[in-house]
Order: structure tokens, then sequence, then C-alpha cells
């Protein structure tokens, strides 16, 4: 195929603003190569025929035949376009294309030449001839196509110079989408990876130049300012060696986030951002391998509770993606609602039928609002989750956590799906908050052998970033100027970020079975003390971290299966499956939130440490002063 009938074609995803004028060949520039080619190759085959002695007639009679191989070749190519299409100069396509091409231009005038008694040129001359002329054409190819990448390249004057660290196929994505956008303003001009398989390696024209014990020298080498890591699932200690080895070659240290936040597009130079904590405490694809929830949500009504929190309004987010029937947002504060809207949708009257205002507390307006929407699947994740408050307030605990909750279940008898959100201080619980949580896994498994659908909890640990996260308020002393407090520098917390929490929620939905709370396997716990240090060392100026102690109802360190539960793996090497056992909600109508604090928080304790009471009763509805037996149940 000539090069020409792809030039224009090639490229063709233009850039906004002003570009470089980017070279290109003409018609009859490709056409003079070409048959240049061929009579360059002719002329090479006769002449090491001849034995390097070729006449002047004889030369004559090459070039003639030459210019009918070219001739040929056109016309070949011609009827590839119209009936194969074109393809960008240069590459493996238009290659393997013009590779036919030139056999069968040179088939022909080989059996030509054999056809005649008097042959112009010897026989070899067309299949000698047709292999130089090849390699010419691949030659001025790869020189054009070389000079089309040069012009595509930012500009040394204004790119910022790079080294990407991690040549997986994230890194690799990265680095083309840079050197494939003039305006970009990354300049790669090094590869850094620790495989050893990699060294030496080339990509795109940027060279390697070993791996993470080589960054002080590449940087020194090349005079590159910033490092890139774009390891899709690297580990903690990987992330941070990268990060003080950039720091100390005085080199910014930038990061390519994990593919699960790429999901929605192409990798480009856009997506390259500061570390964030979420990086520094590493990053591993959580269950990556389960089929993913999409086909349990598509189609389907469904209702998040508390969907203005930040476990909620993600829930929404990823949700949106599965296209379900419909979205139903419910939660009691407006604002979040609002919030909510604008970041789904760019909009936020607050008029569309998807915000629903209600509070799980009004059990009768939660049954109504269930009864009059009918979603097919619940997420329930509205909750009080400040430990040390509810402490202070158990009252509260009850009235939110546990009647809010048991409303809730009641009035979702009919749905498929019940996905309730717990959390690990559920595991050998010590606090308000663990005593509350734990009480609704145990009411949940009860729903489940009372009512058709599956009712099942999820449970995490602390949520990165989330309102009033521990990252959350370190960050705000950071700004402030204030000193950094940790209650003791040996807690220990297990983490993940919002969009890992999320993902096993829907995962649960998908694969979890009646009664039972599916916990997930997070990896080490996280020293608070390292967490609060791998902030400090972003902040601006010196900051001091200062020990408190532990507070009421705080572990040192967190449980994720509670006493006497089986760590049980069935689906998934990363997925615990555990058995509650029910709690029957007539156990919940002695509760009395506004008895004193301290004998609250003890009948929640003793209400966790009651046996195993699966058999069916009556629905019980909460009321101001307790729980009393519903009237029907049927919506």
């Amino acid at each position: 195929m000539p090069l020409s009938a792809a030039a224009r074609t090639d490229n063709s995803d233009s850039q906004p603003g002003p570009r470089r004028k980017e070279p290109g060949l003409g018609n009859v520039t490709l056409l003079a190569s070409d048959s240049a080619a061929w009579t360059v190759g002719f002329g090479a085959g006769a002449w090491t025929r001849y034995e390097f002695d070729l006449t002047v007639p004889q030369l004559v009679q090459v070039v003639a035949v030459a210019l009918i191989a070219a001739v040929l070749h056109e016309s070949v190519a011609a009827l590839g376009r119209r009936l194969l299409g074109r393809h960008p100069v240069g590459s493996l396509s238009e290659l393997r294309v013009l590779a036919g091409t030139v056999a069968i231009s040179a088939v022909l005038v080989f059996l030509a030449v054999l056809a005649q008694a008097d042959r112009p040129v010897p026989a070899s001359t067309p299949l000698v001839g047709s292999a130089v002329a090849m390699l010419l054409m691949l030659a001025a190819r790869a020189a054009y196509r070389n000079r089309i990448d040069r012009a595509l390249r930012p500009r040394t004057d204004s790119a910022t110079p790079v080294l990407l660290f991690g040549l997986g196929s994230a890194g690799q994505g990265l680095l083309r989408a840079m050197v494939s956008d003039p305006q970009s303003r990354y300049l790669p001009v090094g590869l850094l990876d620790d495989d050893p398989d990699k060294r030496q390696l080339r990509i795109d024209g940027v060279r390697m130049l070993g791996g993470r014990d080589d960054i002080a020298a590449a940087v020194s080498r090349t005079g590159a300012t910033t490092v890139i890591f774009s390891v899709a699932n690297a580990d903690a200690e990987l992330i941070r060696a990268v990060q003080s080895a950039s720091l100390a070659a005085g080199a910014e240290f930038k990061v390519l986030p994990p593919v699960r936040e790429l999901v929605d597009h192409r990798i480009s130079v856009a997506d390259v951002r500061d570390a964030e904590i979420d990086d520094l405490l590493g990053r591993r694809q959580v269950v990556s391998a389960l089929v993913t929830a999409d086909s349990a949500l598509t189609g389907r009504r469904v209702l998040v509770t508390g969907a203005g929190g930040s476990i909620g309004s993600e829930l929404c987010r990823q949700i949106l993606r599965a296209e379900p029937g419909e979205l139903m947002m419910l939660d009691r504060d407006e604002s979040a609602l609002h919030s909510l809207q604008l970041s789904l949708s760019g909009r936020a009257l607050l008029d569309g039928p998807e915000l629903i205002l209600a509070d799980i507390r009004d059990a009768e307006g939660i049954a109504r609002t269930i009864r009059n929407r009918r979603p097919d699947v619940i997420f329930h994740a509205a909750a009080l989750k400040h430990l040390t408050l509810l402490q202070r307030h158990p009252g509260e605990a009850i009235k939110t956590n546990v009647w809010g909750t048991l409303s809730v279940l009641n009035a979702a008898r009919d749905v498929a799906r019940f996905v309730n959100i717990s959390t690990d201080k559920a595991a050998n619980p010590i606090s308000v908050l663990g005593y509350s949580k734990r009480i609704t896994e145990r009411l949940t498994a009860h729903v489940a052998a009372s009512f058709p659908g599956t009712f099942l909890s999820v449970r995490f640990g602390n949520v990165l970033r989330s309102r009033g996260s521990v990252v959350t308020a370190f960050r705000a002393q950071i700004d402030a100027g204030l000193p950094v407090t940790v209650t003791h520098p040996d807690v220990t917390r297990y983490l993940m970020s919002v969009q890992e929490a999320v993902h096993l929620v829907l995962q649960a939905a998908a694969i979890g079975r009646d009664g039972e709370a599916l916990v997930l396997d997070m990896g080490e716990p996280v020293r608070i003390d390292d967490l609060a240090r791998q902030l400090a060392t972003q902040a601006p100026g010196p900051t001091r971290i200062v020990y408190t102690g532990l507070r009421p109802g705080e572990k040192l360190h967190e449980d994720l299966l509670g006493e006497g539960e089986l760590d049980v793996r069935p689906l998934h090497p990363l997925i615990s499956h555990v058995s509650v056992p029910a709690l029957n909600p007539s156990e919940v109508a002695t509760l009395d939130p506004y008895d004193e604090p301290e004998k609250v928080t003890e009948r929640l304790a003793w209400l966790c440490g009651q046996p195993d009471q699966g058999q069916q009763s009556g629905a019980l509805v909460p009321n101001s002063r307790g729980v009393r037996p519903s009237s029907s149940r049927s919506n």
C-alpha cells in the first residue's frame, strides 16, 4: 500500500488548542519513493547477478522492468485499498499489506520474465530486487513514522521531564499517552522497573534506566524533576520506598491511580496526581476475580439508606454504573442529598423522585416509603458511627442503629436482597458502637429466617477519607498547624478505601447467603502512628505528634472475626463467610434509651451475648419508648 494512501488519515485524533505542524508526504512524493525503491532494488539484483559489471543497455532494461513493477505495485495497492481499506502509515497492519503488495507485484514480474524467450533481465532479478525494494520501502515508512512520533512528543522547553516507575500495562498506557500528546505537561525521559527482564528495554524511544535502587542516579543522569509511580497493585513498602528515594533525589513524587479508579476511560496524562494516603498504605485489587455485581442490580429497583454519607454516596455512584431500573437515595440530611445529587448528575434542584427525605427512626414513615416505592434491593448504610459520642449517648445508638435498622428490616419483608452495613467493631465488641452494630447483624440474621428474600451483613474496617475518619482529622490538624493527636503509639486499625468498601458491599449483594456476615481480608492492620507520620511528611512545616491515650470503648487492636467465628472462605480467598446467631427482635423491646448511660451500655452488651434465638416471631416496630408488636404482617 503506498504511503500516501494512509497519510491523510494518520493521527486523526485531533487535540484541541494550537498544535505544531506535522510532517506529511504527498502522493507524488510517495509514488516516486516507491518507484525509486523498485528501481534501486532491481538494479541491485541485476548488478550482483552480472557480478558488478552492468552495461548501459542492460541498465536501461533493468530500469524499464523496475518501472513496470512499480506500476503493478501501485495498481495492486489501489485495488487493495478499494477492497480492504487503508491503514495508518507504518503500522503493523499497513506493513502486512505492503508485504503482500510487493510479493504479488514481484511474482507477476517474475512470471512475465520467465514467459519471454529473450529475457530482459535475469530471472533472479525480480526476486532479489523485490526483497531489496521491500527493505527500502520499510526504511522510508520507518523514517516517516519516526518524524510523526517526534512531532507528537511534548516540547522539551515546556514539559516537565519525568521518570516513569512501573512498566506494566498501566505504565505503558501512560507512556503512550505522554509521547503522543504535544500538549502534555510531562515528557518521559527515562523508565524504571524492578523486573530484571525489563532491563535495557527501550519503549517508544525512552530507555529503561534500572529499578528502585537507581532512582537517584536516573534523576541525576536525565535531569528529571518528577517520578511518576504507575504500578497497579503495589504493596505499601514499594510505594513508600519509591517515594522516599524520589524525594531524597530532589524529585517530586506523583502517582497514577490504581486501575480500579480508571475503569471508565483510557489512561491519560490528566490521571496523574499527587500521592494520597490510600496509595502510601498499599494497593490491592479487592475481589477482582469475582464476577461483578452488575448482573444482580441491572434493571432492579435499588434503595440506599444513608445515601448522603461517605459509604452511601459511593454506593450510589457504583450502583449507577450497573444501570439499575431505579435508584432511590434516602437520607434525613437534606444538605447531604443536595451534595449527592450535584455530584451524580451535575444538577441539584432536589426535585427528582430519586431523592427521599426520611429518617429511619420513623418506623411508620419508612414502612410507607418502602411499601410505595417497592425496592427489589436495599443497601442499609444509615447509622451513627462515631464511637466516642455514642459512648456518651448510648440511647442514640439504640434509636438509630438498633431500632432504625429494625424499622427498615420490618418494612423490607418483600425485597429480594437486603444488605446491612456493619463494622469490624461488631467482632468481640466492647463499645456502644460495636454492641449496636453486632445487634443489627443478629437482627438481620433473624429476619433472614423469617422473610423470603436474602438478608445479610457486610463487615469491614475503617474507611479512609470518609467524613470524620482518622485521615480527615489528621489532615485538619496539619492544615491548622496543630499537633497531630494519636491515642496510643501501638494502636492499629484495618483500613480500606471507600471504593474497596463499596466494592465488597456490592459483591455481598451478588454472592452473600442468607443470615451471614461477609468479612473482607484487609491484609495487615496499619499502625495509626505510622499513618500520622506519613501524613506529617507531606506537611509544609514540622508537625508534632501527641499521644492522648485510648478512650472508653476503644481497642488497641481491632478484630475481624469474633470469638467462636470460623474463617470460612467458600467462594473467594479474600472473603470470609461468617455464621451469625439470630436475635429475636422482641429482646430489643426491653431497651430504654433514656435510662442511665451505664445501664444502657450494659444492656446492649448483654444482648450481644444472648444465645442463638432463630425461632420465627412476629415483626416488631419501635416506638418512642421501646418496641411494640406490629399490627399486620402484610404491606
